[in-house]
């Protein structure tokens, strides 16, 4: 008997960084609200068997997954204009007989837990998985509230995502992934728009806003 094929569609957005792109799906594609990054096969290994299929193409460098797109970041072997079509069409056609992109997320990978995991961790509201490398501050509840509400829906719209990693000394540090990594706009949207959003509602606590990898 004929496996039912699942209605999917997928359309092609370009993103601040040009050299990745997300293909957007209409339908959920990863369970919980997490959002993951896979830098290889070997991660995607046993966590993501469209990721894993999607390292097969020698131009893929990295496959973000997050609620209803994965975006793609590629090397500079090849243009967009040579390849998108037939990524997208080989997404589709997995969809179409996979309900989900993500089986399961190792713990080292995870970006954002569901909340149901860590109901009262003040963290949870931008990055439950955070674990911080500085000591908690009185400010991480409300800096990463202002992240949520103002930045991490206009990051995911450009195929990727923010972590908040931690306060020091009026220096709010993050991590970016999926499109936003390696983005040549990241360091102006950091400045511009990250650091002056904080600047202007945490004024006397926020001075500068830096990136670090975690």
């Amino acid at each position: 008997m004929e496996k039912k094929k699942i209605p999917t569609s997928v359309y092609a957005e370009m993103t601040p960084n040009p050299l990745t792109m997300k293909f957007v799906a209409n339908r959920s594609l990863i369970a919980g609200g997490m959002q993951v990054e896979y830098k290889n096969s070997t991660e995607a290994k046993g966590s993501s068997p469209l990721a894993q299929e999607l390292f097969h193409f020698p131009f893929v460098k990295s496959v973000f997954i997050s609620s209803n797109f994965v975006t793609i970041t590629r090397d500079e072997s090849l243009d967009w204009d040579m390849i998108v079509m037939q990524l997208r069409e080989y997404i589709r056609e997995w969809l179409l007989e996979n309900e989900i992109a993500v089986s399961a997320v190792p713990s080292h990978l995870l970006v954002r837990e569901s909340e149901e995991q860590k109901p009262h961790d003040p963290h949870s509201a931008l990055s439950p998985s955070y674990t911080p490398k500085l000591p908690p501050s009185e400010y991480d509840e409300e800096i990463i509230h202002l992240l949520n509400e103002y930045v991490r829906p206009a990051v995911e719209q450009d195929g990727g995502a923010i972590d908040f990693v931690g306060y020091d000394n009026k220096v709010v540090y993050v991590n970016m992934r999926g499109a936003c990594s390696g983005c040549p706009s990241s360091t102006a949207t950091l400045k511009g728009g990250i650091e002056n959003l904080l600047k202007a509602k945490l004024p006397n606590v926020v001075e500068e806003v830096m990136a670090q990898s975690v």
